[in-house]
């Protein structure tokens, strides 16, 4: 006795999982640089605060 059943796959909307993706992608990079410009105008060591002195200006990001 054979039955032919399918299975179907949830259906997911593309459209929504991208602008899921998108959002998620965009909201970590906001974080990470974020959390670089803070940490390196912050930093003690000579060589970083330098490495990013005329970024950190551009940005208006007070330094000293």
């Amino acid at each position: 006795m054979s039955t032919n059943q399918s299975i179907q796959a949830p259906s997911i909307d593309a459209v929504s999982v991208d602008r899921q993706t998108r959002a998620a992608v965009a909201i970590a990079m906001v974080v990470l640089g974020a959390v670089l410009v803070w940490g390196v105008g912050f930093a003690h060591p000579a060589f970083i605060h330098n490495a990013a002195h005329d970024t950190r200006h551009a940005l208006t990001y007070p330094c000293h």
